[in-house]
C-alpha cells in the first residue's frame, strides 16, 4: 500500500496541518462550506497555509473543497488562497464542473455519494470533465452537508470497478479500518476527515501519524 494517495481533508488548526505534512501526505484539504464544522474562511485558510511547502517544493497539493458554490465564493477564495486542486462535493453538474475547471485551469475531483451499485453508474458523468473521482458514503437523511458524518459503505462495492479516471475512497475511514478498506475496494487513493479527529472538526496529530502508517503499512 505504499503507493497509496493519502489526502487529509478539513483541516483547521496549525497541528493538524503539521501534522499531515511532517506525515508526507499527498494531499491537504480545506473546507469552504458554512454548514460544515470543519468550515474555514479565506483569510484563516492563508494563515494555514502559510509556511507550508508547494508542491513543486515538495509539499502536498492543496485542495479547496466547495459544495454547490457559487461564482462569488469561488473568487473570494481564490482572491485569497493559492489552490492545487478544487474538489466539488454537491450537487454540481458535469457542466458547472467543466466550467470551474477550465475557469480556474485546476485539476478537479467530484465527490459521488455512494448506497448502492447503481450509484456508480453516475461516474460515466463526470469522465470526461473531472480529473479524479471521489466515492463517499451517502449522507443520512435530513443532513446538512453531504460529508463528513463518519459513515462507511459497502466496500465490496467497489471491487473491480474500472473506473474512467483515478478515484479516491472516502467515508467513515479510520486508522483501524482504512487497510481492510483499500483490501477489500481495491482503492489506490483514501480520504479521510471525521475519522482522525477526537474532537469534532480538529485533526489530531496522533491519528493523522496513525492512519498514515495504517496506509503505508497495511
Amino acid at each position: 500500500m505504499s503507493g497509496t494517495l493519502i489526502k487529509i481533508c478539513g483541516l483547521t488548526d496549525e497541528d493538524g496541518v503539521d501534522a499531515a505534512v511532517e506525515a508526507g501526505v499527498d494531499m491537504i484539504g480545506f473546507v469552504f462550506f458554512d454548514p460544515s464544522p470543519r468550515d474555514l474562511d479565506p483569510a484563516r485558510a492563508a494563515e494555514l497555509l502559510d509556511g507550508v511547502p508547494h508542491a513543486e517544493e515538495g509539499g502536498p497539493l492543496r485542495v479547496g473543497l466547495f459544495v454547490d458554490a457559487d461564482d462569488a465564493t469561488l473568487e473570494a477564495v481564490f482572491a485569497g488562497v493559492r489552490l492545487d486542486v478544487l474538489q466539488f462535493h454537491g450537487e454540481e453538474s458535469p457542466e458547472r464542473v467543466e466550467w470551474a475547471r477550465l475557469e480556474y485551469g485546476l485539476p478537479v475531483i467530484k465527490a459521488l455519494p455512494i448506497a448502492s451499485a447503481a450509484d456508480l453508474e453516475r461516474a460515466a458523468l463526470y469522465a470526461e470533465v473531472a480529473d479524479y473521482l471521489l466515492f463517499d458514503a451517502r449522507p443520512p437523511a435530513g443532513a446538512d452537508r453531504p460529508g463528513g458524518h463518519a459513515q462507511t459503505f459497502d466496500w465490496s462495492l467497489l471491487a473491480g470497478f474500472s473506473a474512467p479516471v483515478p478515484w479516491l475512497l472516502a467515508g467513515g475511514l479510520t486508522p483501524e479500518n482504512v487497510a481492510e478498506a483499500i483490501r477489500v475496494s481495491g482503492a489506490t487513493a483514501v480520504d479521510v476527515s471525521s475519522g482522525v479527529e477526537t474532537v469534532r472538526g480538529i485533526k489530531d496529530p496522533e491519528r493523522v501519524g496513525a492512519f498514515v502508517k495504517a496506509v503505508r503499512e497495511g
